[in-house]
């Protein structure tokens, strides 16, 4: 029987939305980030945006903060997906601000948690659970899945034509899952091999554009979570 996953060590990434009448906030942690979002809203447009990078990769990251109030600021709550720019923004603060705007309106707070092992035999293990039942699993090696059959051979990179077959809340945990996988790849490599804005994928993201990644540094603030006996996004004392 293979051990369980909470038991592997690997990367660990927690997303908690908590809604409320007049806002909503998104909160992710994971071995790189913690970051936030607040978004105030009157029920159908946000008026304002309020973000919070407690902890980033980059010494560039914090300026994308005011690039976010400048993308999603008087924009309705169900136009955000629409609105794009994406790779302007930073990605993680894009995509907290995307899932609070989808559960602005809900009734009850949402928690997504991710675990995907360190390889065993090159092959990890990954899996999403939504408020702390598991949802959606797979077994990849680097960035192509071999389990569940269904989906054996296809990239990450691949996924969107499955994703679309999908309702809303598997198209967003499906989303999840794929990033995280990705990002649960930088604890293979060592530091120095991604300490460089310049020599990573340009435009992708707020730090990785032309203008502003040689100027980046890195910020070398990486936590275990997996073996350090804390879970993500527990209070900051």
């Amino acid at each position: 029987m293979s051990a369980p996953l909470d038991s592997l060590p690997g990367f660990r990434r927690r997303f908690r939305v908590t809604p409320e009448s007049d806002r909503v906030t998104s909160e992710v942690e994971d071995d790189y980030h913690r970051m936030q979002v607040i978004l105030r809203h009157d029920g159908a447009r946000i008026t304002a945006v309020e973000p919070r990078m407690i902890r980033a990769p980059w010494t560039t990251c914090p300026g994308a903060e005011q690039q976010l109030k400048d993308t999603f600021e008087k924009v309705a709550l169900d136009a955000c997906v629409a609105r794009g720019e994406k790779t302007a923004n930073c990605t993680h603060l894009h995509d907290l601000t995307l899932l609070a705007a989808a559960h602005a309106r809900d009734a009850q707070p949402l928690v997504y948690d991710i675990l995907v092992s360190d390889p065993v035999d090159g092959c990890s293990r990954a899996e999403l659970r939504r408020n702390g039942q598991a949802c959606l699993s797979w077994t990849h090696a680097g960035f192509k899945i071999i389990e569940p059959a269904e989906l054996a051979g296809t990239g990450f990179d691949q996924l969107g034509g499955w994703m679309k077959t999908l309702d809303a809340p598997g198209q967003e945990a499906a989303r999840l899952l794929r990033w995280g996988s990705i990002l649960a790849h930088g604890r293979m490599l060592a530091m120095d091999r991604q300490s460089d804005a310049r020599r990573l994928p340009s435009g992708s993201c707020y730090t990785f554009q032309p203008e502003r990644a040689p100027q980046a540094k890195r910020i070398v603030a990486v936590r275990d979570f997996s073996t350090s006996g804390q879970q993500p996004l527990e209070p900051i004392h």
